[in-house]
């Protein structure tokens, strides 16, 4: 069951950038383990699940290694921080925040990924420019958001891909398969300082070997498949995968954690959402029956110009 999980969730994880932890995490709390012995276990698997990712990624092209230095070194501090915090507190309370936090910022990535495509931003940016864009001010905020995001998915068993891959997707300055590769290889050096971290302030961590072992066999298995898939995918429709994806796991997070309030939000930004997707699908089959005279029988028969419909673009 572990290798199960371990494959499932890295095939995800690799492909989207996200959601190992919160799904391996979840499974092991289901069957029946503590929280920090189940984030400590995810985090000892991730050390080699995120570099055959990472390894996998870079001979696929998809690592931006600059962004991986200033985002994962900040990302091994908070994440040996929150491992620590975990080890003697409970990160529930903080859990209704980052899952609403998650959730809108999902929304927003589903719905620039139908708007606006990955790539082609109003700057003018390419697949090679850095995933947070360059200057002074990109890497102090590389920076903060290795350290946020670090501390959140050791304390709370998961949270860096959603919180680093969703940032960095709305920024929208690169392709979609450079963000997540150079997120699943800065990831590496959390997993690393998170389960430092753990090996500190846990005792008996080492009976929780079977689990880790499990995930590990599943994620090494499933990682080159992952860094395949992420290259062969549109990217306007990865980036919205990784919107919707975003928008189901942390709405039901909401929905449990904060009742009726949490439901009312979670329908709502799931219900724009569908509103945004739904319109533009409209918009875009409109454009595809636009009729055009046909550029050769236009001049033998004026009076009566053949025309054509557009279907390149349905």
């Amino acid at each position: 069951m572990f290798a199960f999980a371990g494959l499932a969730a890295q095939l995800v994880d690799g492909a989207l950038g996200m959601a190992f932890g919160v799904t391996a995490t979840t499974m092991l709390i289901l069957s029946g383990m503590a929280p920090a012995y189940a984030s400590a276990a995810v985090h000892f698997a991730e050390v080699g699940t995120t570099l055959f990712s990472g390894l996998a990624h870079w001979r696929l092209n998809n690592v931006h290694w600059p962004t991986v230095i200033f985002l994962g070194i900040p990302g091994a501090v908070g994440a040996f921080a929150g491992a620590t915090v975990l080890s003697g507190l409970s990160a529930e309370s903080a859990e209704p925040v980052v899952s609403l936090l998650l959730l809108l910022l999902g929304g927003y990535v589903l719905v620039r990924s139908v708007l606006v495509p990955w790539g082609r931003s109003s700057t003018g940016s390419t697949e090679d420019t850095p995933p947070a864009g360059n200057g002074r001010r990109s890497r102090v905020g590389l920076v903060a958001l290795g350290l946020g995001g670090g501390f959140l998915d050791a304390s709370g068993g998961g949270g860096w891909g959603p919180v680093t891959t969703s940032t960095l997707m709305s920024v929208g300055r690169s392709q979609p398969r450079k963000i997540i590769g150079t997120v699943n290889t800065a990831e590496f050096l959390v997993a690393v300082s998170a389960s430092a971290g753990f090996i500190v302030g846990l005792e008996a961590v080492h009976d929780s070997w079977q689990p880790v072992l499990g995930l590990l066999i599943g994620g090494v298995i499933a990682a080159p498949i992952a860094a395949w898939v992420v290259t062969k995918i549109r990217p306007d429709i990865l980036g919205g995968l990784v919107g919707a994806l975003l928008v189901l796991l942390n709405g039901l997070r909401v929905s449990a954690s904060m009742g009726w309030i949490g439901v009312a939000i979670a329908a709502t930004v799931a219900g724009l959402c569908i509103t945004v997707v739904l319109r533009s699908l409209g918009r875009t089959r409109r454009a595809a029956a636009v009729v055009e005279p046909a550029p050769t029988d236009a001049d033998d028969d004026p009076d009566h110009p053949r025309v054509v419909i557009r279907t390149d673009t349905l």
